[in-house]
């Protein structure tokens, strides 16, 4: 079996001090972006998010309405048999929203490939850190303080498994900075990875992310 081609990338402590290198598996972070996959999977993530629960009442439905409002002839109006009509105000909706489930479904081999065409597309704005051990308190100060070590800015998606023990402060040093989401590796998304400005990631997720894509 051929042996994967990998790209050498600079692992940074959360003081932005260069503790190494990882190599990141081309199979999965070097891939030529494929557009219409990508696209079809944020449609499929933001369709199925809709509630669908929009509704509005035909002619049928609405209350009232069952005496004729004038007579047939001889008012010079124009023949109506109920003011439930869709020409009334207060009467039904012509062709409106009904409850209805907007989700599709896509193949799993094709789910994979729009992440690893997001994950490629987002290579130039990777920054992989060893972990958040650093914040040693669940301060926002801290987590300011390691982004602005680590030189990204805008909107920045943070990829760490914050339960394990030297993640146990990044949930709550984070939660106060309108610009951080945290992400688990198992819950990566085209949506946010396409949104952020930048990307940072942990070594674990890394070897995460690449065993479960690869």
């Amino acid at each position: 079996m051929a042996k994967a081609k990998t790209q050498e990338k600079e692992i940074l402590s959360t003081t932005g001090e260069s503790l190494g290198a990882i190599s990141l598996n081309e199979s999965v972070f070097g891939v030529e972006p494929n557009l219409h996959v990508m696209h079809l999977a944020l449609r499929r993530q933001l369709n199925n998010a809709r509630q669908g629960s929009a509704c509005t009442k035909t002619r049928a439905e609405v209350r009232g309405g069952g005496r004729k409002p004038w007579k047939q002839k001889g008012t010079g109006r124009a023949r109506a048999g109920s003011l439930r009509s869709p020409l009334f105000a207060g009467g039904g909706v012509s062709f409106g929203p009904k409850p209805r489930d907007y989700s599709f479904s896509m193949p799993q081999k094709a789910r994979q490939l729009a992440l690893k065409s997001a994950l490629s597309a987002r290579n130039e704005q990777l920054v992989v850190v060893k972990d958040f051990s650093g914040i040693a308190e669940p301060k926002t100060k801290l987590m300011m303080s390691v982004l602005d070590s680590l030189k990204v800015a805008g909107k920045i998606l943070v990829i760490a498994d914050y339960r394990a023990d030297e993640n146990k402060n990044l949930a709550l040093a984070s939660r106060n900075i309108p610009s951080v989401k945290l992400l688990l590796p198992t819950n990566l998304n085209v949506k946010d990875l396409l949104e952020a400005d930048s990307v940072v990631i942990t070594e674990a997720a890394v070897n995460e992310i690449t065993e479960k894509l690869s």
